[in-house]
């Protein structure tokens, strides 16, 4: 198992404001923001990554765009600097919402760019993107995922061609010369990972043999993962661990009492991340008819993606780190407590080989926040990196890779 650390560099002494209005992203001025407090906290968060790289952890960065719950708005940009101040650690970028981006072909270059800068450490998610990014981006949500599709298969293709220019004369995108310079270290491209929620996105991932990535809920994964294993060996091939990666809060302490402290603070970002103004919550064609069906049949407020582990629904915005423990949002106590859940959960998902180490939310200060990454990767991650050394590899390169 390998362990990937991330947070959204949080920009929560707006939080409160932003819980006022009803919304903390899209509608929430940004008069709210106080940039010389940015500056300090962006700086904080960057050295908590750069400790990462002390430690033995690898490094994960996402994006999102007018939301106090995000600072990173370009997780390209990002891990530019990341890369320069580190020497280790893998660097995933989970990833850029290309269906939202205007131009593929930049994003080719800028995750070639990175692997090269990095010396061939970069794992690249394409990812479609939440639907309060439809808004900020302009885009059209009825046809999101065609358009998805057409810049994944072009990204894929810019940076696999060694023999270029070739032209694209697709859907959405037009170019008469694609010929991007540099051209990746890691050949024919990095990694490729996507996000979801869903049995259709397990498939569909399965189909390509990327790896798949959910977060912060049990009941949710579980589905998509059996999905993409079915799939796969529809398709006559096995799908490994590697394939698979979750994203949970963990808060570990010396005590019980303060792994849990830990938690609840690093919880705050999900009590408050679900916190939209609702025309911007689903827009319309960005869910599938099915996903829409469930949402009607969950009832008014309970359409959000925390789950028990029965399936049903949990408010993700009123929940305690104990109702978090129970869905798989939290793992949380001492080193032997969180191994114990960790394995657990492992055991549960019949293999999950990337975890996406969720351990700053907002109000966690630095001091705790390095105390909990030093914590885990010398008490934690040594006794949990051979968990799945008993499963079947995977059986099939990525569909990129062929």
């Amino acid at each position: 198992m390998r362990v990937w650390y991330f947070s959204e560099m949080a920009y929560h002494p707006a939080w409160d404001e932003g819980l006022k209005r009803g919304s903390l992203r899209v509608v929430l001025p940004s008069s709210n923001v106080d940039p010389q407090i940015a500056h300090g906290l962006l700086n904080r968060y960057l050295d908590e990554f750069a400790l990462c790289d002390e430690v033995g952890l690898d490094i994960m960065i996402n994006e999102h765009h007018s939301t106090a719950t995000c600072m990173t708005i370009s997780a390209p940009m990002a891990l530019a600097v990341i890369a320069r101040e580190t020497k280790k650690a893998r660097l995933l970028s989970l990833g850029s919402p290309i269906a939202n981006r205007p131009d593929p072909v930049r994003v080719a270059e800028e995750m070639a760019w990175l692997d090269v800068l990095s010396g061939g450490r970069l794992e690249m998610g394409l990812v479609k993107g939440a639907p309060y990014e439809i808004a900020p981006a302009n885009s059209n949500p009825a046809r999101l995922m065609r358009r998805y599709w057409e810049a994944h298969d072009l990204i894929l293709k810019a940076l696999s061609t060694t023999d270029g220019p070739f032209n694209w004369e697709g859907e959405f995108f037009h170019y008469r010369n694609v010929n991007i310079w540099p051209r990746p270290i890691q050949l024919p491209t990095p990694p490729v990972w996507m996000t979801g929620l869903s049995v259709e996105t397990g498939r569909l991932a399965a189909e390509r043999g990327h790896v798949v990535g959910t977060l912060l809920s049990g009941g949710v994964a579980k589905p998509m993962y059996d999905a993409y294993r079915q799939r796969a060996q529809e398709l006559g091939w096995t799908a490994g661990p590697d394939r698979f990666a979750y994203a949970v809060c963990i808060g570990v302490g010396h005590t019980r009492e303060e792994g849990l402290r830990r938690a609840d603070l690093i919880a705050g970002y999900v009590r408050t991340a679900p916190v939209v103004a609702e025309p911007f919550t689903n827009p319309p064609g960005y869910n599938s008819l099915g996903a829409n069906v469930a949402m009607l049949k969950a009832g008014p407020g309970k359409g959000g993606f925390v789950k028990d582990r029965a399936g049903n629904p949990v408010d993700a915005t009123k929940a305690t780190v104990q109702q978090f423990m129970e869905t798989d949002t939290v793992f949380a106590g001492t080193p032997d407590d969180v191994v114990q859940q960790i394995t657990d959960f492992n055991r549960r998902m019949g293999g999950v080989g990337h975890l996406l180490f969720f351990g700053q939310g907002g109000f966690l200060d630095h001091r705790d926040t390095a105390d909990n990454i030093r914590l885990f990767a010398r008490e934690v991650f040594p006794r949990i990196q051979h968990l799945n050394a008993d499963k079947p590899a995977s059986t099939r390169r990525p569909v990129a890779a062929e």
